[in-house]
């Protein structure tokens, strides 16, 4: 292991809660950082971008899809230790599609499986650590 991989890193992200009835929009990951775990939507903020800007460009870059009324849900902190130790701030929002009729599209199949819908109540496992969290401290995207 290097010297720079072995350095802690802290990164932080922006992920979208896309609803559709009792479903939400998730995709499983095939990058070093949670790989095969369900997750949203997202990716990292670029300098000088807002977190609304950040959602719509990584939503749009990852699934296609167009989004509006983007709003920030909560804020998590995530350390994750394997396979190189990180902490990971996920700015967790919500947004709707402009048109609902839109079908989301792998836009970057080496990050990606698939992108899916599923049912709040039976979401699939294993959830990225971010997601997982948001969860577990209460987070309902469906809750105004």
């Amino acid at each position: 292991m290097s010297a720079a991989a072995s350095q802690p890193k802290l990164e932080l992200g922006v992920e979208v809660f896309l609803l559709k009835g009792n479903k939400v929009l998730l995709g499983r990951r095939r990058t070093a950082i949670g790989y095969g775990d369900f997750a949203l939507p997202g990716g990292h903020l670029e300098f000088g971008e807002s977190f609304e800007d950040c959602a719509s460009r990584e939503v749009k870059e990852e699934t296609g899809l167009e989004i509006s009324k983007v709003e920030i849900l909560t804020i998590t902190n995530n350390m994750i230790l394997e396979p190189d130790p990180a902490q990971l701030i996920a700015v967790l929002m919500r947004a709707a599609l402009v048109d609902p009729n839109q079908k989301p599209i792998n836009l970057e199949p080496q990050k990606c499986d698939s992108w899916d819908w599923y049912d709040w109540n039976h979401l699939p496992t294993p959830l990225l650590l971010t997601l997982e969290n948001a969860i577990l401290q209460g987070l309902n995207p469906f809750q105004a």
